[in-house]
This record gives structure tokens, sequence and C-alpha cells, in this order.
């Protein structure tokens, strides 16, 4: 059996160039997710700039150099479009890269159902294993929905990718690949963790103080919640569980300190779940085949019906402004575009659906530019800036002066509890402003 798996695997393989002649001009090619992201593939397609027109390249988190966006700056040949925006995005964007808006837990719907159809997909994986499949490693985000979808499928094999093993959708068999290249194996991509700055220890710390044994975490990137990571592994807390669409090295941290048992989750008991991975190679080595961790596909993790299942939920993000109404903002500085929604919205509906489900959502009191410190808690959004969460939808704001519910508060009362976790050198103007706004009592306090 392995004997014919290996013949087909033979028959299959290519080159990266000769794969790359798979694309036509005016063709939609998918990346993999994070990284997943094709790497080899994107370099040969590169060389081939002068043969080809309008080819639209869609991917989510491209964690390696965008070749393909580098030698066509002005966008004739290849045209990114992105289902988020970071590392390498960003300097590209709404340059020769596009944000596509979405709710992340739809991804593989739309992928499926709304989007112009793939004419080439291309996954870096892991290498056969003896039943002829491929896993896909460090992402199950959408990769099935993918390779469903697309007219010609192709695996970029990487040696290096951890092996994950999955809940669903995290594998592919050699029968459903037209075309397989060996990679050179390059180093699989990492990320460092952001040192927490004395305003996200300070947040965390309010979260910290919510926290109790049994509680399912997800936690978003960046220091806050690094913080509560490494707080959570210094605590007496015990028979925590995961369930999250990113798998960060604060959860490795936990995980070390025996925080992490999984024994109280009401669905997927004893098990870390996870739609993709992003951190130290030292977070690689620990999520390879490991039995204690399941991979999904997205439409499962970030399904707020799903999580709204998980009791004690406790969901953990950040945003760039709120304003007074309790509209989140976490995309955009004005209409300069910085990240994209991902799956805040599906784990602020889910989290507050939980049986005692707490979600919070982070931001420093202020934000300095050019020398000028302004408030993040602002009146009104920034003219441009994206909502990316409604006001009916947020449950609980986080800054270093406390914790602001939202949920069941009335128009004066949200004023209210955003302006006393503002910082004091803006409330006076903040409760001026919401005055103008008709949205303040004389009742009102800041005290």
């Amino acid at each position: 059996m392995y004997q014919k798996l290996l013949e087909e695997y033979k028959s299959k393989l290519v080159t990266a160039d000769e794969a790359a002649k798979q694309v036509k001009s005016g063709d939609w090619v998918e990346y993999g997710f994070g990284i997943n992201c094709a790497r080899d593939f994107d370099e040969a397609l590169a060389k081939r700039k002068d043969e080809l027109e309008d080819v639209k390249i869609r991917c989510d988190l491209g964690a390696y150099q965008h070749f393909t966006a580098e030698v066509d700056p002005d966008n004739k040949h290849f045209t990114w479009n992105s289902w988020h925006v970071a590392g390498h995005d960003r300097k590209f964007i709404n340059k020769n890269l596009f944000y596509i808006p979405m709710k992340f837990h739809e991804n593989p719907m739309m992928t499926r159902k709304d989007c112009v159809p793939t004419n080439v997909a291309v996954i870096q994986c892991t290498a056969m294993d003896k039943h002829g499949y491929f896993n896909f490693g460090g992402s199950s985000v959408n990769c099935c929905a993918m390779m469903e979808t697309a007219r010609v499928t192709i695996l970029e094999v990487n040696e290096k990718m951890p092996r994950c093993l999955g809940g669903n959708q995290e594998c592919l068999h050699i029968s459903q690949v037209d075309y397989i290249i060996q990679s050179k194996n390059e180093p699989i991509a990492t990320i460092g963790s952001a040192e927490p700055s004395p305003v996200e220890i300070a947040m965390a710390q309010h979260i910290i103080e919510r926290l109790y044994d049994g509680n399912c975490i997800q936690l978003g990137i960046g220091g806050t919640p690094n913080a509560v990571g490494s707080m959570v592994a210094a605590s007496d807390l015990k028979d925590l569980g995961v369930h999250t669409e990113m798998y960060v090295d604060a959860y490795l941290l936990m995980a070390k300190a025996g925080k992490i048992t999984g024994a109280r989750k009401s669905i997927d008991k004893y098990k870390q779940v996870y739609s993709f991975a992003m951190g130290s190679q030292e977070l690689y080595d620990y999520i390879d085949d490991n039995p204690g961790l399941a991979s999904y596909s997205v439409d499962y993790t970030n399904n707020p019906w799903v999580v709204a299942q998980i009791d004690d939920f406790v969901s953990i993000n950040a945003c760039i402004e709120v304003d007074l109404y309790g509209q989140v903002c976490a995309e955009s500085v004005g209409t300069r575009h910085i990240s994209g929604t991902g799956g805040q919205l599906d784990f602020v509906e889910g989290a507050y659906k939980s049986k005692n489900g707490q979600s919070f959502i982070c931001l420093p009191s202020t934000i300095e530019i050019k020398g000028e410190v302004t408030s993040r808690i602002k009146p009104i959004l920034t003219p441009g800036a994206i909502v990316t969460d409604p006001r009916t939808a947020t449950h609980m704001m986080v800054t270093e002066f406390g914790i602001a519910t939202l949920k069941g508060r009335s128009t004066w009362e949200r004023a209210e509890e955003l302006i006393k976790i503002a910082h004091p050198d803006f409330q006076d103007e903040l409760v001026k402003e919401a005055q103008k706004m008709n949205i303040w009592r004389k009742s009102n306090k800041i005290g």
C-alpha cells in the first residue's frame, strides 16, 4: 500500500517553477493561512511577472516574503487580497494589497459560497505520512475549503512544519492533490512575544482578578494577553481550558506551569482547541504531534454558537479606540488600515452567550503620536474608523484604570462607565462632549 502511495507521490512531484506554470493571466490564486502560506511557489511565480497580467492572489496573514508583491508595486501583474493585515502585508496595504472584510468564522463558508472561485490553491504543509496524508500543520483555518473549490491543488512540503493533530479538516490525502512541491525546507516563520508594558500589566491585573478555576480562555496577540499568560502561570488558578483561534506562546507558559487541563470544559474536554498557531520555535515544537491539542477549521473554533456552549468562557482581545457609545475600532486609525476584524467579533458574541462568560476588550487609555498624547476613549470614533464591534455587542472594556461593563447599560450609563476608566487628564473634556451629545445626566459621576 505504501509503495503505491510513494509511486503516486513521485508522479505528482514537480519543481516550484513547474507548478507556477499552472497560473494563467486573470487567475485567482489562493495561499494557505499564516505559516502555511506558499513561499517557494510565490518566489517562482514572481519570476513569471512579464508573462502574466491581472493575477489575483488571496491570502491571510502571509507569514513569508511576498515575492509577487515586491516585483510588481504597480499591481499590473499581481494583486494581493488579504483576509487580514499584519506583518509583511502592511507595507503593501492599499498599494498592491487590499483587505477582504469578513467575520473570521465565516471564512470557509465564503470560500465555498461567495468568493470568485480559486483557479490555483497552494498550501505549505508537512511531509506525507504512511497513510498518504499531508498535515496542514500550523493552520486548519480554511485549507480544506480552499482545496475543495480550487481547479488546481498544490501542496508545498516543508519537513520543518509541525504535525498538528486535529479535530477536523486538518489534513489532505494525496488523492486530493494535483501537484506536490518539495520545498527548500526553509525555517517556519516565527514571531516574538511582545514584552508587556506597565500599562498592559495593569490591564492584565484587572482581568486576572475576574478569573477563576475552570475558565476556558481565548487570547488574542499582544502585550496584554502575554501578561495574562505570565500572571496565570504564576497564579493559583487550575483546570483552565483553551478554545481559541490563535495558539500563542502565552498558552505555552500556562501549559508548562500546569494550569491547563481542560478537565472542566463543556465540549472538547481535555483538549486545547485552536485553528492556527503562530509564535516561537518552542511553541511549534510543543504543538508537534501533541495529542493534548486539537486543530480545527475556523468555522468551528470561532463559531459563536460553538463558543457559547463552553461554560465560563473568557475572551481577551485588544483594540485601537472606543467611543462613548461603546463602538469599538480594532482595524484602522481613521481610514489608515492597521489590521482586520479577525475573530474578535466572533468571540465577543460567543463569550457573552456562554454561561458565566466574560468578554474583555483592552486598550491603553492614551496614545502618543508625534509628541501629542490623546485619549483612546473618544466621544465619537475618528472619522473613517472601522467599527469592529458594534455597541450592541461590546461587553466589557479594560484600561489600566479599570473595567467598564457596557452590556445592559443605557447611553448615559455607558458614557459614565467609559469615562471612569479614561485617563484622568481627559475625563473633564469627555464629560463636556458627552453633555453636547445628550448622553450625560446630572447624576452621573466620574469619581
